[in-house]
């Protein structure tokens, strides 16, 4: 079966203004890639808005009808200092979450082996009823949240392996134990949390590296700890929140991971979803600021999810 991948023009309308590091050229540089002969295969679909229901899943009705009423008709309005509402940040929020959930859909129904969400704004920031670091609705919890209420598969996996903590998700997942959280982050580093105490109900693994950390010692962490979880939980579908600011040329953080770091990590969890899983992975793209980098590290992560 094929690699799907889901995105939507009405992405790149969600304007941070100026010099804002999540801007719509992270998005073009990514769809730009994707274009090479060797991603002809993959199974283009253009991704759907989610509904207010889906989202409430994970936030707050209250929250989702503030951020869509707060979407301005001209200019920019900041919900904090980094999160920006556009006038077209209400549909791009919308379809990125959408995008995984026809994700999910798709590789639940076998449609394709996995997916990846080539999306904007990024989600796994974004809290029940708080807004946070670029991002409004968490779009890989929404998608793991779908995949238990519409396709009955109980034990799901977040993978999380951009080089900030997602509070976000962390906080959605940790009382349920049928939800396992992976992080691999940088630490000391936005937004504070991601500390290894932080267990939740035993399902919350923070694997934090300090500043400089590079391609051996992030490997270390996925085969001596990450896999191992990953393995022992057994989940029937794995999402992954695809950050690749932790790439060496990134400007927000101070890791040293290389393309091939992608590429690597992305086929051990593919291989643990073929085991597990019957292949069941479904991705969504989150942070990454250099665009070169961005690029080439998004491309390694799919060429990786192609072969899985």
């Amino acid at each position: 079966m094929t690699t799907l991948l889901f995105s939507h023009s009405a992405c790149l309308g969600h304007e941070t203004g100026g010099t804002h590091p999540e801007a719509p050229a992270r998005l073009r540089a990514v769809l730009s890639a994707l274009e090479a002969a060797e991603f002809s295969y993959l199974d283009r679909r253009a991704a759907p808005c989610a509904t207010p229901e889906q989202i409430a899943r994970v936030h707050d009705s209250d929250y989702i009808a503030f951020v869509l009423d707060q979407v301005p008709q001209s200019g920019l309005i900041h919900l904090d200092p980094d999160t920006v509402l556009s006038p077209g940040s209400g549909e791009a929020a919308l379809r990125a979450a959408g995008a995984v959930v026809a994700a999910v859909d798709a590789v639940a129904l076998g449609q394709g082996r996995n997916a990846f969400c080539a999306v904007r704004p990024p989600g796994h920031h974004a809290e029940s009823d708080r807004a946070m670091g670029f991002c409004l609705f968490n779009n890989i919890a929404v998608g793991a949240l779908h995949a238990r209420a519409v396709h009955g598969l109980q034990r799901i996996a977040v993978v999380d392996i951009d080089v900030h903590h997602g509070n976000g998700t962390q906080a959605s997942f940790a009382a349920d134990p049928d939800l396992l959280y992976i992080s691999l982050h940088q630490w000391p580093l936005y937004p504070g949390t991601g500390h290894p105490r932080e267990r939740g109900s035993g399902n919350i693994f923070n694997l934090p590296l300090g500043p400089g950390s590079g391609s051996a010692e992030f490997r270390r962490l996925v085969l001596d700890h990450a896999l191992p979880a990953l393995d022992g939980f057994a989940p029937e579908m794995i999402l992954i929140s695809a950050g690749f600011d932790a790439h060496r040329n990134d400007p927000l953080a101070d890791l040293d991971l290389v393309d091939e770091d992608y590429g690597w990590v992305t086929a051990e969890i593919c291989r643990l979803a073929e085991i597990h899983a019957g292949g069941r992975v479904v991705s969504a793209l989150e942070g990454g600021y250099d665009l070169r980098a961005l690029a080439s590290a998004g491309a390694a992560h799919v060429r990786a999810l192609m072969l899985g």
